[in-house]
């Protein structure tokens, strides 16, 4: 006895029942799907910033291509120092996590040409050649700072000049009224 395994038996009732599970779970889906929007409505009513969910009731963005691009985008602009860190305020300044991110969408370009809309190759186009001009500007800034750092050490100077908006880097702040495009949201030119 302990040899026999069990016997599965398939048929016509077992394939009925299976078949109006899927159905009920279909449904339910819908129904979750439809009840979704519903909540969203009140807590955009009520300042957005409120809702039930676990990341403060914000709905995920689509996984799509631009969402893709744009999570590259936005990692390079922050190691650009693009955005502060939420913790300490400092801009964050790693040209090497840059440049690599820049890199990464680079290669998504190559490999994906010829596969996306003629709009899609276009955005990622601009993305990357603006990326790039600001890394140039970047290195450029931080290559000035550097020097000024070593003339002002050289004299006696406080290295780090006025300890500005920039944290760690000085004076060095991305000045969004100078340059890049606002209607796009640019974030402008670094200014130390």
């Amino acid at each position: 006895m302990p040899d026999e395994k069990p016997k599965l038996i398939i048929d016509s009732d077992w394939k009925a029942q299976a078949q109006a599970e899927k159905e009920k779970l279909a449904a339910e889906e819908a129904k979750k799907a439809a009840a979704r929007p519903a909540k969203k409505a009140p807590s955009a009513g009520a300042g957005g910033a409120g809702g039930s969910g676990g990341s403060g009731g914000r709905e995920m963005p689509p996984a799509d291509f631009q969402g893709l691009v744009g999570s590259l985008v936005t990692q390079a602009l922050m190691y650009m120092g693009g955005f502060p860190d939420p913790k300490t305020g400092r801009a964050i300044v790693a040209p090497e996590y840059a440049r690599y991110y820049i890199d990464l969408l680079g290669v998504l370009e190559e490999k994906t040409k010829g596969n996306t809309s003629a709009e899609e190759a276009k955005e990622l186009a601009q993305v990357l050649n603006e990326l790039r001009m600001r890394y140039v500007e970047v290195m450029k800034a931080l290559d000035e700072m550097a020097r000024e750092e070593a003339a002002a050490a050289l004299k006696g100077g406080a290295p780090g000049g006025g300890g500005g908006a920039g944290g760690g880097l000085g004076g060095l702040r991305i000045d969004p009224s100078r340059g890049g495009d606002p209607s796009a949201g640019g974030p402008g030119k670094l200014v130390y």
